[in-house]
C-alpha cells in the first residue's frame, strides 16, 4: 500500500454514520457534524442582542440601520431554514 492510501478504520462495534472515521475521528464514538438546533438558538440570541444594542449612547442613525439590517438578515436566514426543513424533499 502506498503512503498516500488511507486504511479503512477497523471498528469492533458498528457505528451508524455517513462519515468516514478516517476523515473524522470523532464519528467513531458517535459525534460528528454540527447541531442545527444549537445554531438556530444562537442565531435568535444574536439577532436579539443586535436589536438590543440600539439602546445606547450613540446619536447617529447609521449605526441603528446596520444593527437592524444585520438582525433582519439573520432572522430571514433562520425563517428560511425553518421553512426549508419542513418542506418534504
Amino acid at each position: 500500500m502506498a503512503a498516500t492510501d488511507i486504511e479503512p478504520a477497523n471498528n469492533e462495534r458498528t457505528v451508524v454514520t455517513h462519515v468516514d472515521t478516517a476523515e473524522v475521528p470523532s464519528a467513531e464514538w458517535g459525534w460528528s457534524g454540527e447541531s442545527r438546533r444549537t445554531f438556530r438558538i444562537a442565531g435568535w440570541i444574536v439577532a436579539f442582542i443586535l436589536v438590543a444594542m440600539i439602546i445606547g449612547n450613540h446619536k447617529g442613525l447609521v449605526e441603528d440601520l446596520y444593527l437592524v439590517g444585520f438582525a433582519a438578515l439573520i432572522v430571514v436566514i433562520l425563517v428560511r431554514d425553518t421553512i426549508l426543513r419542513r418542506k418534504p424533499r
